[in-house]
């Protein structure tokens, strides 16, 4: 695949690139992955810049593109949307025309509003003159879930056609956390042949129209997707878990939590593992909320890949700014 082809391609939800495009960010992965490893030094980006804002808080994206950036050559900038005039009402059409004349690329966490994050960061991208990454919306989470997927098959091998994987509401006392995990991993998983459980309590449904897209990819790609409200039915005979809490859709917020405290019961322990296949696979995209989404047993355990997926984040997030901020002008076909 002709790499110049990605440059400047917003990468906003992983339905938007084909799977030849996803296969190829993968690739690139690996390559970048691999250099890293060995201390070789991979500078695609030289004096590029992106531009980082964060509506929302985070450790493992925030630190994975900064730095990536670094070691691409090109520099990062954080924004706190607190200290910018986003926070005093900035228009996404201003931002992203100005932005655009400062740097190469653009960057947003803004997940925390259901029905309001994914068009901002689609209304910054249309006037935008620099492809923009989806860091965390409402929506998707497309960096984590790609990250998820290269973990997957470094764990599982290629070809995850079959692979079982339960996708499950947990109990967290915390706050209410985005739709995005979930959705996104029902929107790419099945895509390339896996077949996903999703588990929830009733009331935690997902986004109608995005589970409606998700549907339709997984036929495409082979893939299905089933549901139960029992956390036990989708554990059993799975080869991944992923319990993780989200918020109610319909009471998100403060009210999600609260309705929350009424499954405790919701959470990944060790009785649960025994229910999955024998060497299944705990994932979790991080922060959990040990004690309560999940044990300290399970966790720290051998059948957890966690820290894998937070390097990863690593890895992925290089190949996608270099692919679409033209890290590979000199490069043609592979």
């Amino acid at each position: 695949m002709d790499r110049t082809r990605l440059a400047g391609r917003d990468y906003i939800e992983t339905i938007d690139w084909s799977d030849d495009e996803i296969e190829e960010a993968l690739a690139v992965s690996v390559e970048l992955k691999a250099k890293f490893k060995a201390g070789e030094p991979h500078r695609l980006l030289p004096d590029k810049t992106l531009f980082m804002l964060f509506l929302d808080k985070s450790t493992r994206t925030r630190n994975a593109f900064e730095a990536g950036m670094t070691q691409l050559g090109g520099h990062a900038h954080y924004l706190d949307a607190d200290k910018t005039q986003v926070a005093h009402g900035e228009s996404p059409k201003d931002m992203g025309i100005i932005l655009s004349r400062y740097g190469h690329g653009i960057a947003i966490r803004h997940d925390l509003i259901p029905y309001e994050c994914n068009a901002y960061l689609r209304e910054v991208a249309r006037h935008a003159e620099m492809p923009l990454i989806n860091l965390q919306d409402d929506v998707d989470h497309p960096t984590q879930t790609l990250a998820d997927l290269l973990t997957l098959r470094e764990q599982c091998g290629d070809d995850l056609r079959g692979l079982r994987v339960a996708v499950s509401w947990a109990f967290a006392p915390s706050y209410a956390k985005p739709l995005s995990v979930p959705q996104g991993l029902l929107t790419l998983l099945p895509r390339f042949g896996m077949d996903v459980v999703l588990a929830h309590p009733p009331g935690w449904d997902l986004m109608p129209e995005v589970r409606a897209r998700a549907e339709k990819a997984a036929a495409n790609g082979g893939g299905s997707i089933a549901s139960t409200t029992d956390m036990d039915e989708a554990f059993s005979g799975a080869d991944v878990v992923y319990p993780k809490s989200w918020g109610r859709l319909d009471a998100f917020s403060d009210q999600s939590a609260a309705a929350a405290a009424d499954h405790r019961d919701w959470i990944c322990d060790a009785r649960r593992m025994s229910m999955a296949a024998k060497d299944a696979l705990y994932m979790h995209c991080l922060p959990a909320d040990r004690g309560n989404e999940v044990t300290d047993e399970v966790i720290d355990g051998r059948q957890s890949v966690v820290y894998d997926q937070a390097e990863n984040r690593l890895h992925t997030g290089k190949a996608l700014m270099a692919l679409t901020m033209g890290g590979f002008p000199e490069h043609g076909t592979n």
